[in-house]
């Protein structure tokens, strides 16, 4: 769903960077000495209704306000080959406040011969487990584009990735538009919430376009807390009351935070 900008030879010269990860990590998320829970069995309540996305390149968001904005990061990217799975950590460096929310994403792409295997279902969950556990991150998000033929892997990835992480820790995943409107098969996933993606949606842009614009909402009733949006796609309104996820094809500035927060802050 969200855009994946990396080629082989970008994996290549990663590999050749991969001196830097521990920097970078020491960048983005200061060692505390332990994680804190609630107890609350749904977390993403405590999550601001503003979330930028910070994808893969430098990131300096100390500019933001915690109390209305938090950050989504992309923490790893998980390749399926074959029978392996490849987990690719972030190297840009990512700066947040001290008081930030965080939420670590990890996006999985499928190769076109990938096994789909229970050993790469316990692999897979187990990388995201770790991500999870981060310093400082309260959920989890996943963002695979998965096609019919991988989702029964991905509703397994899904099972075990909630026994390993309880109910303490909330899932979030990113869902075509039309897993929300008429393609319901995610309502059974042990999923906190389901973020449906108004952007780069292709064919299906006009029928989302004409449900959210009459007033109607997404029939799952896992997609109606949250909405992800791009600064680039300009939309004429937007239901109101939702976590508003958006995604930058730049770094974030403090000025294209704000542009944005005054244009579409009217529409809801």
């Amino acid at each position: 769903m969200l855009p994946s900008s990396r080629t082989a030879e970008d994996w290549e010269r990663s590999l050749r960077r991969i001196a830097s990860i521990f920097t970078c990590l020491l960048i983005v998320l200061p060692i505390q000495s332990e994680r804190s829970h609630t107890g609350d069995t749904d977390r993403l309540r405590d999550l601001p209704r503003f979330v930028l996305w910070a994808w893969e390149r430098p990131e300096d968001l100390r500019f933001i306000n915690p109390q209305n904005t938090a950050v989504a990061f992309l923490a790893n990217t998980i390749q399926l080959r074959g029978d392996t799975v490849v987990v690719r950590p972030r190297l840009q460096s990512l700066r947040a406040p001290d008081q930030a929310h965080l939420v670590a994403v990890v996006r999985i792409e499928a190769e076109p011969n990938a096994a789909l295997s229970r050993r790469q279902i316990e692999q897979t969950a187990a990388a995201i487990a770790k991500a999870a556990s981060l310093p400082r991150v309260m959920a989890a998000q996943l963002d695979f584009d998965a096609t019919r033929s991988q989702r029964d892997f991905y509703r397994a990835l899904l099972v075990d990735l909630r026994r390993r992480l309880g109910s303490a820790v909330p899932i979030s995943i990113t869902a075509l538009a039309s897993w929300c409107i008429g393609d319901d098969w995610i309502s059974s996933l042990p999923i906190n919430e389901a973020v449906p993606m108004l952007f780069r949606m292709g064919a299906g842009r006009n029928e989302v376009v004409g449900l959210l614009t009459s007033g109607r909402d997404f029939r799952v009733p896992v997609c109606q807390g949250s909405l992800g949006v791009s600064t680039d796609e300009r939309w004429a309104s937007l239901p109101s009351g939702r976590r508003l996820y958006v995604f930058n094809d730049h770094s974030w500035t403090q000025r294209s935070e704000s542009a944005f927060l005054r244009e579409v802050l009217p529409l809801r």
